[in-house]
């Protein structure tokens, strides 16, 4: 009997020493990096459209590779006198959608069958400057920008993106003086079926969320550094539609990782700080690894390639590229990246 008990105690000591270990997922090891496509460019919207990468360039162009075939297409819009630098890239099964940023605004639908593109929205107005758009499904989308008044500007479309309509700002949340969106990564806005995420930087770093396709928000504050022009959150990325990530920091700081990355688990109400003493600096896209169970994080910034395995308890950096400023993941082991003069088909190992 004694020996019954002796081992029945080793047994539960062995077992609540097990519990306390804190099993740390090591994640990627290593990346190997190729380059699809190098010349002058500066990419920051790129979608992912089965085999085709397309992407918006800031020489008034838009393109797309095919990485089955290592073909290369791209197209002058040369609808201006003024040059266009397109940030923004949206997609529904039938036409990809480009904004520019800058007075006059367009936003141009380009056919995927004939490649012919057609301007369907134009805005004149020294404030204008759009920031990003997605698709919730093949017939409704959204696309967000600077205030031109007292909120930031949301254009919406509900007949598959041949017509956009803006919506009236007594019917969205006022923001402050100074607070506005950056077109860094084309990752101001998250869809997760209904649900719409946006989010803001400058004089204040919030979250406003919709629950109704852009019908009703409401606003949450972040801890994300915020206060100064170029301050505040830069790129989002959700899991699903209750786990989370925001990124940013300040742009004029990149070494600067205080306050930088956090995460939510409950759409976005409360967030935890992910990004003290990491070294990763400022961000310019957040994005969460596929099939990963919202455990898997990458960040493209000057500070490099970053991945944390562990809800961003702790950090790897993969690659020191510091030219990247915004990244697509295809499957769990393959994102495509882009920058200045580049876009890159990245494997994690």
């Amino acid at each position: 009997m004694r020996k019954i008990v002796i081992i029945l105690l080793v047994i539960i000591l062995f077992s609540n020493c097990k519990s306390g270990f804190k099993t740390i997922n090591e994640g990627f090891k290593s990346v190997v990096i190729d380059t699809l496509i190098k010349g002058k460019m500066n990419v920051r919207a790129i979608l992912i459209d089965k085999n085709k990468v397309w992407y918006a360039n800031d020489q008034s162009s838009i393109g797309y590779c095919d990485i089955k075939s290592s073909t290369h297409w791209s197209k002058k819009i040369n609808d201006s006198i003024v040059k266009s630098e397109f940030r923004s890239i949206s997609q529904n099964s039938n036409a990809v959608f480009i904004a520019n940023i800058g007075n006059p605004a367009f936003f141009y639908k380009l056919n995927k069958s004939n490649l012919e593109h057609l301007k369907v929205y134009q805005e004149n107005n020294t404030k204008a400057f759009y920031d990003s758009m997605l698709f919730w499904n093949e017939k409704e989308g959204i696309a967000v920008g600077d205030p031109t008044e007292d909120c930031l500007s949301i254009v919406v479309t509900r007949d598959g993106g041949n017509s956009w309509k803006k919506t009236d700002c007594s019917l969205l949340p006022k923001v402050v003086d100074g607070e506005a969106a950056f077109a860094a990564s084309n990752t101001n806005i998250c869809i997760n079926k209904n649900r719409t995420w946006i989010v803001s930087g400058g004089k204040k770093a919030r979250l406003f969320y919709s629950v109704d396709k852009g019908k009703s928000w409401v606003v949450y504050e972040t801890p994300i550094v915020q206060g100064l022009a170029m301050t505040g959150i830069f790129s989002a990325d959700f899991y699903n539609e209750k786990i989370g990530a925001i990124a940013g920091g300040n742009y004029e700081l990149p070494k600067q990782d205080s306050n930088a990355i956090a995460i939510t688990f409950d759409s976005g109400k409360t967030w935890k700080i992910i990004s003290e003493n990491s070294g990763i600096g400022y961000v310019s896209c957040v994005q969460f690894v596929p099939n990963s169970n919202g455990k898997q994080i990458v960040t493209v910034g000057p500070s490099g390639l970053f991945h944390s395995a562990d809800s961003g308890e702790t950090w790897k950096r993969l690659s020191s590229d510091n030219a990247l400023y915004t990244l697509r993941f295809i499957d769990k082991n393959t994102a495509i990246a882009a920058g200045k003069n580049k876009i890159i088909r990245i494997k994690f190992y």
